[in-house]
């Protein structure tokens, strides 16, 4: 099956549209525009990208090895315009030194899980398929869900429930958890179901999957997500050129309110209270370039339900760094 069968990228247009001006105003420069996309997936947004703009250098970061293998393999025919990098997207800056560049013009993240982790029952990545418990996006380090349910105490458990599923009976699942790992190694998705299952009141069942909220923080503390996003996104914004562009998309509230809270900052003037006229190292380094968070439309969402819970946010560096930023 062709890959674009299977994968459609989400809200791609408007990301489109939402960074072709820094794309766009770097091409008349000295130097090439460069992207980078801090969780590539398939390549599905890069793809548009390359096609699009005929002379951008496009860095593709992604932990997960599968993903930058089908990505490279999709977009071959770009040649050395596509930089693939094996990193979490904390590693950013990293990236964009080891290709050879001072600053980028845009940046993409599409955040939480992708398409070709939940399409893959063995990855144990979706409570609907019943496969091993495993959940790293990559496969060659760290911990497993399994791992984590066989070892973390009640408490600990509670406590990535209620903060990164934000989940009411996070103490309730934890206790029938390690009831039931007395019995037997929690080993694969169905039986965590079925746990839950087991634990969750009738009336609570019926507003929503017992096992949504639980997965969910499993898998970001599997991943160390929000500790990963949360030196990103300073990371990404001291990475652009004045003119530059960032857009997020995020998928779950919390990943939400660290991207609202980290361009709030960074749209903030630093001048001290009372001071009657700005001066200009205290204005704001970034402007913020959509009204708070967009969602995909109507149109979109029928089409494609992983578009559902989105939202987008965007911003654009409007002022250059000051020397103590680093830069």
């Amino acid at each position: 099956m062709d890959i674009r069968d299977i994968h459609t990228p989400v809200m791609l247009e408007r990301c489109v549209e939402l960074l072709a001006p820094a794309l766009e105003s770097r091409a008349s420069r000295e130097r090439p525009a460069v992207m980078v996309d801090g969780t590539l997936g398939m390549g599905g947004h890069a793809e548009a990208f390359l096609e699009r703009f005929g002379s951008i250098r496009y860095i593709g970061l992604d932990r997960d090895q599968d993903a930058l293998r089908i990505a490279g393999e999709r977009l071959a025919r770009f040649g050395d315009r596509f930089i693939p990098v094996h990193t979490v997207y904390d590693g950013i800056a990293d990236a964009v030194r080891g290709a050879g560049f001072p600053v980028v013009d845009a940046i993409l993240f599409d955040l939480g899980v992708s398409s070709l982790q939940l399409d893959v029952a063995d990855r144990g990545f979706a409570y609907a398929q019943d496969a091993p418990l495993d959940m790293r996006m990559d496969q060659s380090t760290g911990i497993t869900a399994a791992e984590v349910l066989a070892t973390y105490s009640e408490g600990r458990l509670r406590g990535i429930f209620e903060r990164y599923g934000e989940e009411k009976l996070a103490a309730r699942y934890a206790r029938a958890i390690l009831a039931a790992r007395e019995k037997e190694p929690i080993e694969r998705s169905g039986q965590l179901v079925e746990i839950l299952s087991a634990a969750t009141p009738a009336a609570v069942a019926r507003t929503g999957h017992p096992a949504k909220r639980v997965f969910q923080a499993l898998r970001i503390e599997v991943n160390g997500e929000l500790a990963a996003l949360e030196a990103a996104l300073p990371a990404a914004l001291d990475a652009l050129d004045v003119g530059g562009r960032i857009v997020v998309m995020s998928y779950q509230s919390l990943e939400d309110r660290f991207v609202k809270r980290a361009f709030a900052d960074a749209t903030r003037s630093t001048a001290p209270p009372g001071l009657p006229v700005e001066l200009p190292e205290h204005a704001p380094r970034f402007r913020l370039v959509v009204k708070g968070a967009e969602q995909a439309d109507a149109a979109e969402r029928e089409r494609n339900p992983r578009s559902i819970p989105v939202r987008l946010r965007a911003a654009e560096r409007v002022r250059a760094a000051q020397p103590k930023e680093g830069r």
